[in-house]
């Protein structure tokens, strides 16, 4: 049996997570395919690139010979002997970069970030390949670029399964070797464009690859130790969920747990093919498993925070009802701007809907599209928190001494909005 590996960027930041990634590797005795995220943060500073050479604020070069430099100094560590053929490959990449940066940076911002963020996946599992057939481990790196097919929804496309399917069975097929490096997060359209799949979306990418190839399971490799009832690096005492249901792990993906990717569930689930989430640096640890656990009684509250929520009201100036045809154009604007509604609330004559404040200038613009029809008021810096499985005992002990924007509850979940 095949199974799925995915490691994320904390994985591959430096010498010292390399190794470690091959030891769990090398002591993997089944056929298997790695997904690699981005070395460190380089999905930010590509952004930053992004954003000064679309808005030409600045010299985009720096940080781009910055980031290359660095994943030049961790290459000429791993693999000495090979690193100047190493530093050719990675120069290339980067000349790529900044060719598509040249070619398309007046183009429409969501295409043009797709062409040069998704570049950074490339060179993270090259230059894992490399270092791991130099380390005795054979491998054959696959560009997921050319089998994993999309439309052209740019910075959150929607996967094409079949041909997707067809072209992933004559790539992996495990004839001449018994492990392939791949990439998560992207894909690209029928076109030959480059498209991403959202952010953190190679958690997304191990799920389609194990769906469709029929993998026994798929491992995520995280800087945790599995999943948890409440953030480890923000609450002092936390309690390990060492297995979560399917349906429970898809509700705190869409509540905002930060763990795993919303995507990621719902094609591991059709074929019952379990979720592991394990501490990269202590792997003999169980962590936790996602999977079809129907004796599960959950009782521990489980404590969701998202922080940098906007909370937007819409009315109308002569206090007309709020009615479906408003609801619907500030929905196809959310659409329209990529913001996802984490929260909203319907009176007779307000609409309220909270979102993540975006990097960009996207609200501002809404709010100013939305001014044209509607009176608006809007509050930022705002903390949405969710809790599963609530009591009374919980709520009081996160949302005392706290201001209320607004509050709602269902038979298992609470939520407010805070400041």
């Amino acid at each position: 049996m095949m199974v799925i590996y995915k490691f994320g960027g904390a994985s591959v930041k430096n010498e010292n997570a390399f190794h470690l990634l091959k030891s769990i590797v090398s002591n993997c005795d089944e056929e298997l395919i790695v997904v690699v995220s981005v070395m460190g943060k380089t999905t930010n500073k590509l952004e930053e690139v992004v954003k000064l050479a679309s808005t030409g604020s600045g010299d985009f070069r720096k940080p781009l010979t910055l980031l290359k430099a660095y994943h030049q100094g961790i290459a000429d560590k791993l693999v000495p002997g090979y690193s100047d053929s190493i530093h050719d490959e990675i120069d290339a990449f980067f000349v790529q970069i900044t060719e598509r940066i040249e070619k398309f940076r007046a183009h429409d911002f969501n295409f043009f970030y797709d062409q040069v963020v998704s570049m950074g996946e490339i060179i993270s599992t090259y230059i894992v390949s490399r270092f791991l057939a130099n380390e005795g481990i054979s491998n054959q790196w696959v560009d997921i670029r050319d089998v994993l097919k999309t439309d052209d929804n740019f910075r959150d496309a929607t996967i094409d399964f079949e041909e997707s399917k067809i072209n992933f069975m004559q790539a992996f097929t495990f004839r001449d070797c018994s492990c392939y490096v791949t990439q998560g997060f992207i894909g690209s359209a029928k076109n030959g464009n480059f498209t991403t799949l959202g952010r953190e979306g190679s958690d997304y990418t191990a799920a389609i690859l194990a769906h469709i190839l029929f993998a026994r399971s798929v491992t995520l490799w995280k800087d945790v130790a599995g999943i948890f009832n409440a953030d480890p690096a923000v609450f002092s005492k936390v309690t390990l969920l060492e297995k979560i249901t399917y349906q429970e792990m898809i509700e705190l993906a869409y509540y905002g747990a930060k763990v795993i990717h919303p995507k990621t569930i719902k094609p591991l689930r059709t074929k019952q093919i379990p979720l592991f989430v394990k501490c990269f640096y202590d792997p003999e640890k169980p962590g936790s498993q996602i999977g079809e656990f129907p004796d599960i009684q959950r009782t521990i509250p489980i404590i969701i925070i998202k922080d940098d929520q906007i909370l937007i009201s819409i009315s109308l100036t002569d206090l007309s009802f709020i009615s479906e045809y408003h609801i619907s154009k500030l929905f196809a604007l959310l659409n329209k701007f990529r913001l996802k509604a984490n929260l909203m609330q319907h009176s007779a004559v307000s609409f309220s809907v909270c979102v993540d404040e975006p990097r960009g200038r996207e609200v501002d613009e809404l709010i100013g599209i939305l001014r044209t029809e509607f009176k608006i008021l809007y509050n930022k810096k705002l903390t949405l928190i969710t809790i599963r499985h609530y009591t009374e005992d919980s709520i009081a002990e996160h949302i005392s001494g706290k201001k209320i924007f607004v509050e709602q509850r269902s038979r298992n979940t609470v939520q407010y909005l805070i400041v």
